[in-house]
């Protein structure tokens, strides 16, 4: 069992305390005064002399960790889970290297760019019968409002009938400046991303997702170029042409994007769109829904390799440049 230094210089002061606190008033004393000393003693600071430098890798890979197919964080060596004592007996390190692995680089904003507006009740408007200035007598007025509440009545009734889920009237209330999924993604860039202060930005847009964003980048391409450094599509139904889309925006994108779309051929297949387009390759899935979750593997790949081309100044892959000589050749 190892002893640290500072059980070794807090042990004989204890000692020392328990000595004294059985003697009399002028022991008193001397017990308030060693009070008085061990308040201005940082444990903290005790504990540093024997714990290593607090210095860790800024990356995932670096702690040697990396997710796997599940979802994972396993260890790359030996495949086991992450271990939050890896020195005995030096909590403070130990907590703060789980900080700096919990600290991957990484910020995440979801979009919610389906939810446009909120259903509410409609609010009756209450008329006030003009029935008291009329000359009608009385007997007919009262006959005339019998006739009008059975008639609603059987309206309601068949309202209910016709839609039993609806029994209330509802009305539709547009979210401020989120009226659309494209409204709602130019919304979350102005107020949120753009403000970041992030070096690398990525998008991960699914289906209905990539129109927004080829929308976002004709209404902000300069902002998105400079801070945007790769875009994961999932089965997007995005569409350059009738969105569009210019010719510098277009090559951006063959240059910095890529789309998993739904196929049953294996994960990252080329797959050939004759639109002027970002690479297109298989999901590993023809399921629509399923092809963000069975893509990520690669996704996340794609996008180390893109932070890593950013940061050294490299070419883009071979195989996104190879698509888009394709692309150009068509």
């Amino acid at each position: 069992m190892s002893i640290s230094l500072s059980s070794l210089i807090l042990l004989p002061i204890w000692i020392n305390m328990a000595q004294i606190q059985q003697g009399g008033p002028d022991e008193k004393e001397k017990t308030t005064a060693l009070k008085d000393l061990l308040s201005r003693i940082d444990l903290d600071e005790l504990m540093k002399k024997d714990e290593p430098p607090l210095d860790f890798p800024d990356t995932l890979e670096g702690f040697e960790y990396a997710f796997n197919e599940k979802g994972q964080l396993r260890h790359i060596k030996t495949g086991e889970p992450f271990v939050f004592n890896y020195r005995e007996d030096l909590h403070r390190w130990n907590q703060k290297r789980y900080e700096a692995l919990g600290e991957e680089g990484y910020g995440v904003i979801v979009l919610n760019p389906n939810e446009n507006y909120i259903e509410v009740e409609k609010p009756k408007i209450h008329v006030q019968s003009s029935s008291d200035s009329s000359d009608e007598p009385a007997e007919k007025r009262e006959r005339k409002d019998k006739v009008s509440k059975e008639t609603k009545k059987r309206r309601d009734f068949y309202e209910k009938y016709r839609n039993p889920q609806r029994e209330k009237e509802m009305m539709q209330l547009y979210i401020r400046e989120n009226g659309s999924p494209e409204e709602h993604a130019i919304y979350v860039w102005d107020h949120f991303i753009a403000q970041a202060a992030a070096e690398n930005v990525f998008f991960v847009a699914h289906s209905y997702g990539g129109l927004a964003f080829v929308e976002l980048m004709i209404q902000r391409e300069a902002d998105v170029k400079n801070k945007v450094t790769a875009v994961a599509l999932t089965d997007s139904v995005h569409n350059v042409w009738h969105q569009e889309a210019g010719k510098t925006i277009r090559e951006w994108m063959r240059e910095n994007c890529c789309n998993w779309v739904s196929s049953s051929e294996p994960l990252d297949t080329s797959v050939e769109s004759m639109l002027p387009d970002c690479p297109r390759v298989s999901a590993g899935t023809d399921r629509h829904e399923l092809t963000s979750w069975k893509s990520f593997p690669s996704i996340f790949k794609f996008f180390t390799e893109a932070s890593e081309a950013k940061t050294s100044s490299l070419k883009p892959a071979v195989t996104r440049r190879s698509h888009r000589i394709k692309h150009e050749e068509l």
